[in-house]
């Protein structure tokens, strides 16, 4: 049964559907703006690696050539390598995300966004961050989400949320900002001389955009989010992180000691001098 809910920015429709694409998936849903549309989809690992020490996160996102109605040239006729574009919203995707997840946490997570058809007009990287939100949040893995996301531009004085191609080529201001409901968890921008007051008024805008883009989140989650899969282990508390902080700052002060020791007698630094027996320098 596929559920969607709808708003509307800058004067066009943004929808967010899930349930009819993507269905071995943990979460999917396919986000459309304009003529842009993306899908965004997100698995988890059932268990965490043995002796696992971090949080395994992949965000993978990619713009197929047939989004836009082409067909990649040459011999061999294949897509070739992310470009820096591509790179570059995967980042965007991942700061705001990576934080959510519970500390203890390390099952292996994994977020796809797939720019599957494109208007030259709205950019889908800020679908692909509302996606890769909305995944999660609908997904079963813990996510202390959602996160709204939004484009800012500055034209002819006013503010404008998720500015056209049009648009930007004369805006003042390219600004994206992330955040929940509570706060704001990214900014990103370039301006041509903005005022500063100008800029805070632009990050107050967009997080009252993203709010409502998290809102609108909540609201298909309660229509078809499923309930929490997988529960973050109890790892060590305070203390034994605290230990251990304590071990590798004092390994830090005895690399720093021998390298100052290094370079007041010229030679090879301590640590390297006990591996080799005890050798000095040739």
């Amino acid at each position: 049964m596929s559920h969607t809910v709808q708003t509307e920015i800058n004067g066009g429709p943004f929808s967010i559907e899930t349930g009819k694409v993507a269905k071995q998936a943990d979460g999917a849903v396919v986000v459309r703006y304009g003529g842009t549309m993306v899908l965004a989809t997100c698995v988890t690992a059932k268990t965490a690696k043995e002796a696992q020490d971090f949080f395994p996160l992949t965000v993978e996102y990619r713009e197929r050539m047939y989004a836009g109605g082409r067909i990649p040239g040459g011999y061999f006729r294949r897509e070739g390598a992310p470009s820096k574009k591509e790179t570059l919203t995967c980042r965007l995707i991942d700061r705001p995300i990576r934080p959510l997840f519970p500390d203890g946490f390390r099952n292996e997570v994994q977020v796809i966004c797939l720019a599957i058809s494109a208007d030259a007009q709205n950019d889908p990287d800020i679908l692909a961050m509302n996606g890769a939100s909305t995944a999660l949040t609908l997904s079963g893995i813990p996510f202390n989400g959602p996160v709204g996301a939004v484009r800012v531009g500055l034209v002819a004085g006013q503010l404008v949320a998720n500015p056209t191609k049009d648009q930007q080529a004369v805006s003042s201001l390219d600004l994206v900002i992330a955040g929940t409901e509570e706060a704001v968890l990214m900014v990103e921008s370039g301006a041509s001389e903005v005022p500063e007051e100008t800029m805070l008024e632009a990050i107050a805008f967009g997080h009252a955009e993203c709010r409502r883009l998290a809102r609108l989140q909540v609201d298909l989650a309660a229509r078809a989010g499923k309930p929490l899969a997988v529960r973050p282990e109890r790892r060590a508390g305070p203390g034994a992180r605290g230990a251990r902080a304590d071990a590798h700052r004092a390994e830090a002060r005895r690399g720093a000691r021998d390298a100052r020791e290094a370079r007041a007698g010229g030679g090879r630094l301590p640590c390297l001098r006990r591996g080799l027996g005890g050798a000095g320098p040739r």
